[in-house]
């Protein structure tokens, strides 16, 4: 296998990530020409609703940002609105996230968007520190009901040797570390005042 799958197992080209709407996710409802719902701004409660002017309670936890506005527009049409034409858009999410843990300066989970890679995932959490390993970072993702991991050379993604993979909701991300660097560093650290040059030999993979 030359590449981790999707949740689903989608491989290739069908590694396409839609956003699924959940619970206390923040959203931009904007329907044209209807002012109490230009730009409005809702929160999904926790049995997954918005509530909206002339639309009433709409479910939408679950679905896509195109699906939540095909379901706002029927219940507008519902509500005897003509022809509504309904944008809905993420400002916040919370029911979905990637964790990335390691060698970066600040490891913790973040939100998940359409278009989440590696290289951004990394990039949120402040970037690698510099005892990261960048020729060994994991991720790990449960692909039909499996767990399943894959080791990435990031500085390899960054060189653009080859795709930066995309994340899924759940993901997490580890940026492995460099025994050596630290090593070196430690030495550094607790060395006198230097009267000649230090030298060390760092193994290539650090």
């Amino acid at each position: 296998m030359s590449e981790l799958p999707g949740p689903q197992g989608q491989t290739g080209a069908d590694q396409n990530f839609e956003y699924k709407v959940g619970p206390f996710d923040k959203l931009i409802v904007d329907v044209m020409g209807i002012q109490d719902l230009a730009d409005r701004r809702v929160t999904v409660d926790g049995s997954g609703n918005i509530s909206l002017p002339i639309a009433g309670v709409v479910q939408v936890s679950g679905l896509s940002l195109g699906e939540a506005a095909d379901r706002i527009t029927q219940q507008l049409r519902a509500g005897y609105v003509r022809n509504p034409q309904v944008a809905v858009n993420l400002e916040q999410s919370v029911s979905n996230f990637v964790t990335v843990d390691g060698e970066v300066a600040e490891p913790g989970n973040y939100p998940i968007l359409p278009g989440m890679t590696l290289m951004r995932a990394v990039a949120a959490a402040r970037g690698a520190t510099e005892f990261a390993r960048l020729r060994e970072v994991v991720i790990h993702r449960e692909v039909n009901g499996r767990q399943m991991i894959a080791l990435y050379d990031l500085a390899a993604v960054r060189r653009g040797a080859y795709a930066d993979p995309v994340l899924y909701p759940n993901d997490i991300v580890v940026v492995g570390d460099s025994p050596g660097r630290r090593l070196f560093q430690q030495i550094v650290s607790v060395s006198p005042l230097f009267v000649s040059p230090l030298v060390a030999v760092l193994d290539k993979k650090n």
